[in-house]
């Protein structure tokens, strides 16, 4: 990594030797040679300089990722936080919409579990909306197919929220056989379920919140989408609360 940044700073240093305007004085090949030995003695004696260009890389990478994260987000808002083929939790009349994209089997999306429902119980003006985002496997899709039927047939999101919980706060792989299982506890209509399954709504349903995480740059599960803002990771019930409260006052703690 090191030997490829120094050979990138030598030759940006011999770029800028080389390219003199044609009616500049030119250097001969000895001064080229002489001014490249410079910026390779100079990077020895301050390999710090290296990690600076490293870090300005970085930053620079990240405040563009920024920068296309919003611009996702205001291009396709409306079906990012109003689509009819999502779950929509807590009040939906809310102040605040805190989006989640997840998989059934993500560990760190288990794990986040209690910390969305911490937020629901506690925060009467939150609006969750949960899309599905199964990128773990065939299992994954499997189970994201058989949510996407109960959230057909349970149009308050009461036994989709019971069903959920059960799934993805369950010990082991889920799959499809898991999950038809956790919908029949639950009392889903299992005939019913088993055709919507198959539906073109189905299908649509996960191809949308698919096309939306490859739009947004998703890359991982759990992922948020708080105001603007896109959050990959389980960043935790803190850093939630704060992102929050930034988009409903304008500071971290309201």
């Amino acid at each position: 990594m090191t030997r490829f940044f120094c050979s990138l700073l030598l030759c940006a240093g011999a770029a800028l030797v080389w390219a003199v305007p044609l009616n500049a004085q030119t250097f001969s090949e000895t001064q080229r040679g002489e001014i490249e030995g410079i910026v390779k003695a100079y990077l020895i004696a301050h390999p710090e300089v290296i990690q600076e260009v490293m870090t300005e890389i970085e930053k620079r990478q990240a405040e563009a990722e920024v920068e296309k994260h919003k611009e996702g987000v205001k291009q396709y808002s409306k079906v990012l936080f109003y689509s009819p083929r999502q779950v929509t939790l807590g009040n939906p009349d809310g102040d605040v919409t805190m989006v989640e994209f997840f998989d059934y089997n993500c560990g760190f999306c288990k794990g986040a579990l209690p910390q969305m429902m911490t937020l629901l119980k506690d925060d009467a003006n939150l609006r969750v909306v949960l899309k599905e985002f199964p990128v773990l496997g065939p299992g994954s899709v499997e189970a994201a197919k058989v949510a996407v039927a109960v959230r057909m047939q349970d149009k308050t999101g009461k036994k989709y929220l019971d069903f959920h919980q059960k799934l993805l706060g369950g010990r082991g792989k889920a799959d499809k056989a898991r999950a038809l299982a956790v919908a029949k506890e639950v009392g889903m209509d299992m005939g019913r379920l088993e055709k919507d399954m198959g539906s073109d709504e189905a299908r649509v349903s996960l191809e949308e919140s698919l096309k939306l995480a490859e739009t947004l740059g998703l890359n991982g599960t759990p992922s948020y989408v708080v105001g603007d803002e896109v959050v990959v990771g389980a960043v935790g019930l803190a850093a939630l609360r704060s992102k929050i409260s930034t988009v409903r006052c304008g500071k971290e703690t309201c």
